[in-house]
């Protein structure tokens, strides 16, 4: 099984601030892996030493073959790596679909179109033409999903994607990354919501002070539930 992100002993740092200390992962091709830890131990770290917004100081970054040793946002995406961001980010004054439009830059090829973006996400569809930060927060979270999908990529990096959204609106994004999932593409989900981790993951790392502490599989059951909420409570 080929390798699609190998993180090695990096250390990360914001200026003076040492945030990542020696931190290896690792995600596969077509798995599901959670990233999970209370907040400030560093998880959103790891995303921003992969896309350049946090100094990497030491340690390896490959995103398959690729040696990544400068980091920067398009370098990701053009391997393979997309982020969903955290607040998902998007752009005000643009539609929805020149938002999608926005995923498609990198220019890699692949299943994953408009079209096939309106299928998955049927209301974007209907308000296609609507300011993406019209929507609802739930609608959003999708839009930021489908851009990330447009870029074609091996491996999504979902950053707390359910932070502040109905239940209803998870379960719907659970079915959807399980999906996504289901077709090759590989997640890491970074996310506090235990419950969401159990049903979209198939192994976690646990972080603690700015290191994994604890990693293993996830067991769709009450053990495993109850096992990863003392994890995110160290």
């Amino acid at each position: 099984m080929s390798t699609l992100l190998q993180i090695e002993q990096i250390n990360a740092f914001y200026g003076s601030a040492h945030i990542l200390h020696d931190l290896s992962l690792h995600v596969n091709a077509g798995e599901r892996v959670a990233l999970i830890g209370r907040n400030g131990v560093g998880k959103t770290t790891v995303v921003n030493t992969i896309l350049g917004l946090a100094a990497m100081r030491g340690g390896q970054i490959h995103l398959g073959d690729y040696a990544l040793r400068k980091p920067r946002p398009y370098i990701a995406a053009q391997h393979g790596v997309v982020v969903v961001p955290q607040g998902r980010r998007i752009v005000a004054n643009l539609t929805v679909e020149e938002n999608l439009q926005l995923g498609a830059a990198v220019g890699r090829k692949g299943h994953w179109t408009v079209p096939e973006v309106y299928k998955l996400f049927p209301i974007l569809g209907e308000r296609s033409h609507a300011s993406g930060t019209a929507l609802s927060g739930g609608q959003q979270q999708m839009l930021a999903v489908g851009r990330a999908l447009m870029a074609n990529p091996s491996l999504i990096l979902l950053d707390e994607p359910t932070e502040g959204l109905a239940p209803v609106i998870v379960d719907q994004l659970a079915d959807i990354f399980n999906l996504v999932a289901s077709q090759g593409t590989a997640l890491l989900l970074i996310e506090q919501n235990m419950s969401l981790v159990v049903r979209v993951a198939e192994r976690y790392c646990a972080m603690a002070k700015g290191s994994v502490v604890a990693q293993g599989l996830v067991e769709n059951s009450k053990d495993s539930l109850h096992q990863l909420e003392t994890h995110v409570m160290v």
